[in-house]
């Protein structure tokens, strides 16, 4: 049996005795059904990883012996940063799951002109929050010790007129290069991908003030969600750590 990777949200110890949050509780106890003397893997977003044996499970509480502290890194050598325009129902959780297993760091989801999803701020911070937990979950599944950030909702404009110290890439189906044309290799990149509708005429003549490339992946074109994910593939075969 794969030993369980558990999120931790408070600093880690290398050694001793920790209580886990209710949701970690949870998972161990009522779906996972463990029993004290089992091993689990921890990991506080810091970049390591620590074993611990499950000291005390009961209904409402799980304790933990941390017997180290193992620095293991699985990260990509690729700082890849995704601005997402908001896509409809679970097509947004998908993206977020697969590009967090694929290496991104950072997601910000982004509101355009042709983004389906029209919700006030409370409802799309209680969206973030539940997107940070996927995103949590991602890494218990793929060995990921350090948490992606899933930003507050932003507008496109104000997100692509940030300051960003690498490359920035839009797709477009008629872009001058693709992934494996690009004439620089960055190890810092900021990704954009717009909605089932595209970017408006406007949207990408502001991109292109703003100092992004525009790229192709290829002939077809493809929905967003898939798009994405061939995007984020391609960028980590090419530059990262996919081979």
């Amino acid at each position: 049996m794969r030993i369980p990777r558990i999120y931790h949200p408070d600093p880690l110890p290398s050694q001793g005795d920790v209580t886990l949050t209710d949701d970690a509780a949870n998972h161990i106890g009522r779906v996972l059904r463990m029993q004290p003397g089992q091993a689990v893997l921890l990991f506080d977003g810091s970049g390591a990883q620590f074993p611990a044996t499950l000291s005390d499970v009961t209904k409402k509480q799980v304790s933990v012996t941390i017997s180290a502290r193992d620095d293991h890194s699985v990260e990509s050598p690729l700082d890849l940063e995704l601005g997402q325009v908001i896509s409809r129902g679970e097509k947004m959780e998908f993206t977020i799951q697969k590009s967090v297993e694929l290496g991104v760091n950072v997601i910000t989801p982004l509101i355009s002109a042709r983004c389906g999803v029209k919700l006030n701020a409370e409802r799309l911070e209680k969206k973030r929050q539940q997107w940070q937990k996927i995103a949590i979950g991602a890494c218990e599944q793929s060995g990921r010790n350090r948490v992606p950030e899933v930003r507050p909702v932003m507008m496109l404009e104000a997100w692509s007129q940030e300051a960003f110290a690498g490359l920035k890439l839009n797709l477009h189906p008629r872009a001058p290069y693709s992934i494996n044309t690009l004439p620089e290799r960055p190890s810092k990149l900021r990704l954009l991908i717009g909605p089932e509708g595209g970017l408006s005429d406007e949207e990408i003549a502001m991109t292109r003030d703003c100092d992004f490339k525009e790229i192709l992946l290829g002939p077809r074109v493809l929905r967003t969600e898939t798009a994405a994910l061939t995007a984020i593939t391609a960028l980590q075969v090419r530059f990262g750590d996919l081979g």
